[in-house]
């Protein structure tokens, strides 16, 4: 973490119930904790566990049944959807296991997007540039469809950085990748996150992902049963592109 240690993001009894045949379920349980600036967080438990539900709730994707979420010091749980995607827009990057780029756009155009909605001058160069800084100078005119997974994901990990979020939410950023392009991938995002100093919380079943980061809290049934710091996690040199 670097020396600035305000608090990002915090949630107070974050909760979310849902209705089913058999009555209602509770996914998340009185959920409180905060996360300071470029914090490194791994949220980890079993599938079922409510981990991206978690994830969908600190990123106002979706509505908590009580409790709040603070991202910046602003209470995202009390805006509106439309108050809610122009805090996201302007404060968080995403970073998908399915990648979520869309079809008709080059990779320079996905990367591009967001620095367009946001009306971000110089945005082309800008784009460009976080291409060239994930290795795919060469892929800038290629499609999704010409592209391999890990070229995907490292599009969509540009893309989530090029608009310098204060937070970036990963979910299952390796889950689609073989185990080799899974590690390139994961020592990008830490080289990232240590080199802009963005806030990075993800959701992974991958152990060493977890280890990397300085902190993880597991959930089980939907609450936190642990909540600790990682022994002095290790970073590694940056592998080459792939």
């Amino acid at each position: 973490m670097n020396s600035n240690d305000s608090v990002v993001l915090r949630t107070d009894g974050l909760t979310k119930k849902v209705s089913s045949p058999e009555g209602e379920l509770t996914i998340l349980q009185d959920i409180t904790f905060q996360v300071a600036a470029a914090e490194t967080l791994a949220i980890i438990g079993v599938s079922g566990a409510g981990k991206s539900t978690l994830l969908a709730l600190l990123a106002g994707l979706d509505e908590p049944s009580a409790g709040q979420v603070w991202l910046k010091g602003v209470e995202l749980t009390a805006l509106n959807e439309d108050g809610r995607a122009a805090l996201r827009n302007k404060q968080v990057g995403f970073v998908f296991q399915s990648f979520h780029l869309l079809p008709s756009l080059t990779a320079l155009e996905n990367v591009l997007l967001p620095l367009e909605l946001s009306g971000q001058a110089g945005a082309r160069e800008a784009a460009s540039a976080a291409l060239d800084q994930v290795g795919l100078e060469h892929r800038r005119g290629h499609y999704p469809r010409q592209l391999s997974g890990g070229e995907k994901q490292r599009v969509a990990i540009a893309r989530a950085f090029v608009a310098q979020p204060a937070i970036l939410f990963a979910d299952e950023p390796t889950g689609n990748l073989d185990s080799r392009t899974g590690e390139r991938v994961m020592e990008l995002l830490f080289d990232l996150n240590h080199a802009t100093g963005t806030t990075l919380v993800l959701v992974t079943h991958d152990e060493r992902m977890a280890a990397r980061c300085e902190r993880t809290i597991e959930l089980a049934s939907g609450r936190i049963i642990s909540d600790q710091r990682n022994d002095a996690p290790a970073r590694q040199s940056a592998p080459d592109s792939g």
